[in-house]
Order: structure tokens, then sequence, then C-alpha cells
């Protein structure tokens, strides 16, 4: 086995058990060792820097190796032990791995056999470490897919909410919770424009102070939201940056995003951290997707207030037709017969006698009038159907 120069203590009263472990095994081979005589001398440096390896006899007086590695174990401190032991110990060889030795060298020993065991013991030592740094990278990784899928989970649920919730109060309440999920704020607000005052109005919030919540759907001067809707930008802000805006009173850490249509600001999202924990570009990112749903909302929102009022419109113009349409048939129908009266008393020779050209041109008019008659009756209501609104 190569070694790097691992730190190994030997913790050995005996100098010709601790020469011939040292000197002429592991010396020779590049490793670092130590000798100490008890175990309680090597207490406070293993609390200061652990070695690489610990090899103690079972026999110290004192505190033997077992009473050392429950110590160090108690201390937080989990360095791999060797223990040394005679022939016939086998019982406290057995105490010893119950309470985390590693290894053990039955002495008398040689030194290949001493060169054996300790690069058994290091390189489960260095297996083990991989390990753990390799299930400590997976749990890492596992963390941040979960983290991930939330986020994604949470933007798909408000892309639902836009297109389902017709309680415009109601999805800009969870727009801002979806916002706090995303980038693990505790506290945000909605401001939005009135379009009359051209101010920007609390619509929405979520864990606000009672003195700060109550100016809903009013004006509400943060200090900061005013920089981002000159700026049309998203703005990142903790630290003693933030100190000199009203907002620092909440939190250590803001983020300020716009809502735009068009390139006009028409709304803010604002987000705060207790924690001194700045916002990064990923939140950015997150909440800027959140902010597009806010945006689309309300261009709907603008498009269902359009189109009612085109129907509207329609519905108004329809109801003045059909009146007018109505007036003109009401004035054909008095006209037709007012001039039918005059004609049925010439026919019926009232006045006198009527020579033959002077019927059929009678009976001409009248069936002429006849059939203006019947053709506005029928033509004039169907023309124009009145238009009702849904």
């Amino acid at each position: 086995m190569v070694n790097s120069g691992e730190r190994i203590v030997v913790v050995e009263s005996d100098p010709d058990i601790s020469d011939l472990i040292s000197r002429q095994a592991l010396q020779p081979l590049g490793y670092q060792v130590t000798v100490v005589t008890s175990a309680s001398a090597i207490m406070q440096q293993a609390l200061q820097t652990p070695p690489d390896l610990l090899i103690a006899n079972l026999n110290l007086t004192g505190l033997n190796a077992k009473d050392l590695l429950v110590a160090l174990s108690s201390q937080g401190i989990n360095v791999p032990l060797i223990v040394i032991a005679e022939k016939g110990q086998e019982e406290d060889i057995l105490q010893a791995f119950r309470v985390g030795a590693i290894d053990y060298l039955h002495w008398p020993a040689r030194d290949v056999e001493v060169v054996s065991v300790v690069e058994r013991a290091l390189r489960m030592t260095h297996e083990g470490r991989t390990r753990a740094k390799l299930d400590k990278q997976l749990k890492d990784v596992n963390a941040e897919l979960q983290r991930k899928v939330s986020e994604l989970t949470t933007i798909v649920d408000i892309g639902k909410a836009v297109v389902s919730i017709t309680d415009q109060q109601r999805l800009f309440t969870r727009i801002v919770g979806g916002a706090l999920k995303v980038a693990e704020a505790d506290i945000g607000w909605l401001l939005l424009r009135n379009e009359a005052s051209k101010t920007f109005l609390l619509t929405a919030q979520r864990n606000l102070p009672e003195s700060w919540a109550k100016k809903m759907n009013q004006p509400l001067e943060d200090g900061i939201s005013s920089l981002v809707t000159l700026s049309g930008e998203t703005l990142l802000i903790h630290g003693q940056p933030l100190e000199k805006f009203r907002v620092a009173s909440l939190g250590k850490s803001a983020a300020v995003v716009p809502i735009k249509v068009h390139s006009e600001v028409i709304g803010l999202l604002l987000v705060l951290r207790k924690a001194d924990r700045p916002f990064n570009r990923n939140d950015q990112t997150l909440l800027e997707a959140v902010v597009d749903y806010a945006s689309i909302s309300l261009v709907n929102a603008r498009l269902f207030r359009a189109l009612e009022e085109t129907a509207e419109t329609a519905h108004s113009g329809a109801k003045q037709q059909n009146a007018l349409l109505e007036s003109v048939r009401d004035a054909v129908r008095e006209e037709v017969q007012a001039a039918r009266y005059p004609l049925e008393i010439l026919q019926a020779q009232k006045v006198g006698p009527l020579t033959e050209q002077q019927q059929q041109a009678l009976q001409t008019a009248q069936a002429a009038l006849q059939r203006l008659a019947r053709v506005t009756e029928k033509t004039v209501p169907p023309l124009v159907p009145t238009l009702k609104k849904q």
C-alpha cells in the first residue's frame, strides 16, 4: 500500500513494543508515527488534531485502549483504533470491538504483521470515508432533486391556478404563497397599479405584520418598491444596503420583482427572509417565473373586461336597432292602413261609378299595399334578433 504520510499515534508504555511498531515497521514506509506512554496524554492532542490511526495496548495501566476509545467517542472524535493484546485476551479483544475497535495485534508480533494490520486498518478507514463521502454526495443530490421537484410542482400549480381560479383576490394570494415557497422566504406581498390613481396598492400578502396588512387595497410605502418601478429590473438586496429602507424592520434579505406588460410595470412582488441569507440567481429565476403567471392573470382579466364591454356595446346597439326597426314597421303599417281605407271606399263605388280602367288601377294599388304590408310583417322582425347577454 502506498501511503501519503498518514499520522499514526502509538499508545504504549513498553519501549520495546513501541520501537518495533514505530521505528522498525512504520517509519521506514513513510508513516508519521508519534509514541506516547499513556492514553490520557493523547486525549488533548486528539481533541485538537485527531490522528489518522491509533494503536493502543489493552494492558495499559489507568486508561487502557477500551477506555480511550469510549472517551474519544464521548467527545465526538471518531478515530480508528487497533488494540494490542496478548495471547489469551480474546474476550478483551471482543469487548474492544464492541466499543469500536477495527482490528487487533497479537503480541509478540513481527514487523511485517504490524504493517499488514496497519495497512488493512487504513484501507478500511479510507474505504469507509469514501463511502461516507459518496453517501453525503448522494444525499445532497437527492435533496437538490427534491427541492427542484418541489419548485417545479409549485410553478405548475400556480399555472393551473391561473387558468382555473376566477377570483383574482384568491389567485393573487395563491401566487404570493407560491413565491414564498419557491424562494424559501418568510414574508411576501403583491402591489398592483391602480389605473385611475397610478399608485401601487397592496393587493395580496402573506405573513405581513398587522400594522402593514391593514393597508390592504391602499398604497403601501415600503421604501424599496419605487426603485424597481423606475428601473423595471429585479432587485436582490440584503445586509447593510437593505438597512436604509423601511422593509429592513421585517427581514434581512429582500427580493423585489416587477410585473410587466409590454415593458410597462403594472405591479410588484416582494419577498423577505428574516435570516441574513441573500437571494441568488436561481431564486430570481423562480420568482420571475411566478411573476410571469401574475402578468398572464392580469392580461387575462383585461381581456375579459374588454370582451364584456364589447358584448355590452353590441347588446345595446342591437336593442337600439331593433327598436328603430319596430318603429319603422309600425309606421309602415299605419300608413298602409291609412292608404287602404280611401281605396276601399272608391272600390265600393260609394262616391259614384268607376270606369273599368279606374277599377283596375284601384285593384293594382290595393294589391301593392297588401304586398308591402306582408313584406313588412314578415321581414323586419327576423332581420336583427335581440342579442341576449350571456
